[in-house]
């Protein structure tokens, strides 16, 4: 029996209750439905003024630090950020900035975001997927975009956002469980 995938959420929302938390939460939840899981969300927002008052590594308080860390150590990392002026949020960039240039190469990403309109839709292959790109990440082939519509509050009410979800999940699963077990062969020989 292999250990639970460590699965990292960076949830790049500027507050506790959002639509974006709550869509890193339903991927989590269908993540735990198909695979033994340990989880770790990061709010950005939470991580501040830590985080944005720092401006190289060596300057991030030890909470920011460890956040950094649990997103560069995780077998599967999930993206998820709302949508400010047609691309991620300038947090979410900021704490990217500060992982590794190499700490993502080969590590499974969904890529996840919520906007106001079906007109950010291109955020997850405009601006999330070149991101990830730089880092030599694997990202899932479908990204999950939902926008004010498909929730009530934080609830997702859209059935084909359900079905995204289940895509995206089914997609990364088996390509997060080959990539940790190669990890703990090599670090096992």
């Amino acid at each position: 029996m292999s250990a639970p995938l460590r699965v990292t959420a960076v949830v790049g929302t500027t507050r506790s209750v959002s639509k974006t938390k709550a869509l890193a939460e339903l991927i989590i939840g269908r993540l735990a439905a198909h695979a033994e899981i340990s989880v770790e969300v990061i709010e950005i927002h939470a991580l501040n003024p830590g985080l944005g008052a720092a401006i190289e590594r060596e300057q991030l308080d030890a909470r920011a630090e460890a956040a950094i860390r649990a997103a560069e150590s995780a077998d599967l990392l999930i993206a998820a950020t709302p949508v400010f002026r047609g691309s991620y949020s300038g947090l979410f960039k900021h704490f990217f900035d500060f992982v590794g240039q190499y700490a993502l190469a080969g590590k499974p990403v969904l890529l996840a975001a919520t906007g106001g309109s079906e007109r950010h839709a291109m955020v997850i292959d405009q601006a999330l997927r070149p991101l990830f790109g730089f880092f030599q990440a694997w990202t899932a082939p479908m990204g999950v975009y939902l926008t004010s519509g498909d929730f009530d509050g934080t609830t997702v009410l859209n059935p084909e956002a359900y079905e995204r979800i289940e895509v995206a999940v089914s997609d990364i699963i088996p390509v997060a469980h080959q990539l940790a077990e190669a990890r703990s062969r090599r670090q096992a020989a």
